[in-house]
């Protein structure tokens, strides 16, 4: 008999609203899962006080339009497996809000708001971010995305690694990015590819520097 695990309620502050993509590489090739979105919420989960990052789908974000400073409640579950995720909880039910967040959009930088769809994402594509970036200048900006990766080492003999990267899908002239360095993937027999500028700059050469 499977035993159904109680879901633990969550009350606190939106911090930041981000998409929750996970990134499946193996050596040059990667692709991207678009899962939905990430609330960074200060509060409390269960017995526990900090800062979580709680795990939400499309569909209720589109209902809620979370935003900073929205003051939520709801019941969630730990993450199975917290090295393929970005977030710490998930399959999030019975949400209501509390109290409404700013509705007039920050412009930024850091752009704040509502986060868009994400096909929006999608078909912007990203940039690689800087993790101390991301941490300090930016955090709680829609544009920004800490995801989950996981890297498959071997296709013969499979074999994973997991790590998080930072990665930036806004404007390309925004006074506060910055690319970090170029990032290493792990392969076969000891292989390893470098990840250069040549690979952002292709993935966004269809905006401008504005967009």
């Amino acid at each position: 008999m499977r035993i159904v695990p109680e879901k633990l309620h969550w009350t606190g502050t939106v911090s930041a609203v981000e998409p929750r993509i996970r990134l499946l590489r193996s050596f040059s090739e990667m692709s991207h899962t678009y899962q939905g979105y990430t609330l960074i919420v200060d509060g409390r989960i269960g017995a526990d006080d900090g800062q979580f990052r709680i795990g939400i789908g499309k569909a209720l974000h589109a209902k809620h339009d979370f935003r900073i400073g929205d003051l939520l409640e709801g019941l969630c579950l730990p993450v199975q497996d917290p090295r393929r995720d970005s977030v710490t909880h998930y399959r999030v039910s019975r949400v209501k809000r509390r109290a409404s967040g700013e509705t007039v959009p920050h412009d930024g930088p850091p752009f704040q708001g509502i986060a868009p769809a994400l096909t929006v994402y999608r078909e912007r594509s990203r940039r690689r971010l800087a993790a101390r970036k991301y941490s300090t200048k930016c955090f709680g900006c829609i544009w920004a995305s800490k995801m989950a990766v996981e890297m498959l080492i071997d296709p013969w003999n499979p074999s994973y690694r997991y790590r998080t990267e930072t990665f930036c899908y806004g404007p390309k002239s925004c006074r506060l990015y910055k690319a970090g360095r170029c990032r290493k993937v792990p392969g076969r027999k000891g292989m390893t590819w470098v990840e250069e500028d040549w690979v952002d700059e292709d993935a966004t050469a269809h905006r401008g520097p504005d967009d």
